[in-house]
């Protein structure tokens, strides 16, 4: 097994980190903090031609058809400019499409994804807090040749500027194989969208609530949780990626600032205490390291340490 990123992938970080370094600087970041949509859809744009909206999708639908150690790459970097975007949001819906969708919802949906003119959520999470099956309570009912929901989620990722949310709801029995996947367009008849005010104010969350809402049946009844836990594995290795990305940066700026930080007239970082610490948060950062590249590496290769790893 080698950790070592290829040529491509290192231009693809070196792209990365000069692009957003341009695009998300940290008073761009503050100011989006302030910003309800939280996030510049003229950067959105730009990211969308720079590919990376599609990463992961074949290219069939527009797609990179590049592997989880590439989106890491991007992730990391992302982490590291703590970027405010739907991208998170965005990879969750889009995957779940991807791998639940049928054919022609693939066709429709993943393109627009991939070009940028569509942004997707995905929306799991209810007033349990859990990821417990039995604990989603939203509930799919057939409704003519259709399917309409009623329930209410949480903390849905950036679901006040998504234009269609990914849903797990309750369509048969009690169980991982009664939970369902469908879409909600936004602007759905009895569909209330409520923003959540989050600690990281580079993020987005919403309450969503649905109220008789119309909804698509994504790919087969009763399939929802099994395409879950493959979304699941992905964003967990993406949230892994980029929290790395800004502890690198910490990183680094600790030991600038201990170099360059004048007291008594020595630089701070000739003290031991504080050249412990730096040496600690190296050893956080670079064990990271590890495990996330492994996680990614599992991931792409389809091991079976995958989901342990995720």
């Amino acid at each position: 097994m080698n950790f070592g990123f290829s040529e491509e992938q290192e231009f693809l970080r070196t792209t990365a980190r000069e692009f957003l370094a341009k695009e998300s600087p940290m008073t761009a970041v503050r100011a989006l903090m302030d910003d309800p949509r939280g996030y510049t859809p003229d950067v959105w744009a730009k990211m969308a031609e720079l590919g990376w909206l599609g990463l992961l999708l074949p290219e069939e639908y527009g797609g990179a058809d590049l592997s989880v150690v590439d989106l890491i790459v991007v992730a990391e970097e992302l982490g590291r400019a703590l970027t405010p975007s739907p991208f998170f949001a965005n990879l969750q819906g889009s995957l779940a499409v991807l791998h639940g969708g049928t054919d022609a919802q693939r066709k429709e949906i993943l393109p627009e994804v991939a070009s940028g003119r569509r942004v997707l959520s995905f929306a799991i999470t209810e007033e349990s807090g859990t990821e417990n099956a039995d604990e989603i309570a939203t509930r799919a009912t057939r409704s003519g040749s259709g399917w309409t929901l009623s329930g209410t989620k949480l903390f849905v990722p950036d679901g006040q500027s998504a234009d269609a949310i990914v849903v797990a709801a309750r369509s048969g029995a009690a169980g991982e194989g009664g939970i369902s996947l469908f879409v909600v367009e936004r602007g759905a008849p009895g569909l209330a969208i409520t923003p959540l005010r989050s600690m990281d104010q580079t993020r987005r969350i919403a309450e969503v609530r649905f109220d008789g809402t119309p909804a698509q049946l994504l790919g087969r009844e009763g399939s929802g949780w099994e395409t879950w836990q493959t979304v699941r594995r992905h964003a967990l290795v993406y949230l892994s990626a980029e929290a790395l990305g800004g502890a690198q940066k910490v990183l680094e700026d600790s030991v600038k600032y201990a170099k360059e930080r004048i007291q008594f007239g020595k630089p701070i970082g000739v003290n031991q205490a504080i050249k412990h610490k730096c040496a600690d948060m190296l050893t956080e950062v670079e064990s990271s390291k590890s495990i996330t590249y492994f996680a990614a590496w599992a991931l792409a290769e389809k091991t079976e340490e995958a989901e342990l790893a995720a």
